[in-house]
C-alpha cells in the first residue's frame, strides 16, 4: 500500500516586520503559489513579517494556511488571524515537529536564528534518513550565499556527508515549488 504524503509545506521564514519590501513580496508569492498549487502552507503562524505576507499570500489565493504555535505565543496574540488552522503546541520543539509531521517539504524564505534552527534541524533530518521531502533554501538576491558557501566548506574540509548539503538552494519561489511537485 502506498504511503500518502502530507499536503502541507513548511516555510521557515523571519516574523520581524523590519525587513525589506523584497523579502515580504517573495514570502507572500511563496504562499499564494503554494495555496495555487492545492497544496497548504503550514508555518509559525505568526501575524507579522514574512510569516505575516505568507499566510496573506495562501489564504489571498483561497489556499488553507495552518499556523503551529507555542501556546505562549497564542496567549500573547502573535498568532495571524486570517489562519484557516491555529495548532497549539506547549513547547517550540514540538512546534517544529508538528510543522515537519504536517509536511511533504520544507522551505526557507530569508531569516534570523530561528529560521536557521528550523532549516539545520531538517537538514540533519534529511542527513539521517527521517525526512523523504526536499528541504529547499529560497535564495532571495544571494541572502543565503555565506551560508551556502559554509556548506562548501564543510562538504571540502570532511564535515560533510555525500556530495551535496541535504538542500536544494533555488533563487525563487516558482523554483521551490517546481521541486516540490515533483
Amino acid at each position: 500500500m502506498e504511503k500518502t504524503l502530507p499536503d502541507g509545506v513548511a516555510v521557515y521564514c523571519a516574523s520581524s516586520h523590519r525587513v525589506s519590501q523584497k523579502y515580504l513580496d517573495v514570502a507572500r508569492r511563496m504562499g499564494e503559489l503554494i495555496a495555487r498549487s492545492g497544496l497548504t502552507l503550514v508555518c509559525g503562524g505568526g501575524r507579522l513579517g514574512l510569516m505575516g505576507a505568507a499566510i496573506e499570500g495562501a489564504v489571498g489565493a483561497s489556499g488553507r494556511a495552518v499556523g503551529v504555535l507555542p501556546q505562549f505565543m497564542i496567549e500573547k496574540e502573535w498568532n495571524h488571524p486570517d489562519l484557516t488552522e491555529t495548532i497549539s503546541t506547549p513547547d517550540m520543539r514540538e512546534r517544529k515537529q508538528t510543522m515537519e509531521r504536517l509536511s511533504r517539504a520544507a522551505v526557507a524564505l530569508a531569516g534570523g536564528i530561528g529560521t536557521l534552527d528550523e532549516l539545520a534541524e531538517m537538514m540533519t533530518r534529511v542527513q539521517l534518513g527521517l525526512f523523504a521531502g526536499p528541504v529547499i533554501i529560497v535564495n532571495t538576491e544571494g541572502f543565503y550565499a555565506p551560508l551556502v558557501a559554509m556548506f562548501a566548506k564543510m562538504k571540502e574540509q570532511g564535515f560533510m556527508r555525500g556530495d551535496e548539503a541535504p538542500v536544494i538552494v533555488v533563487a525563487t519561489p516558482e523554483e521551490a515549488m517546481e521541486v516540490i511537485m515533483r
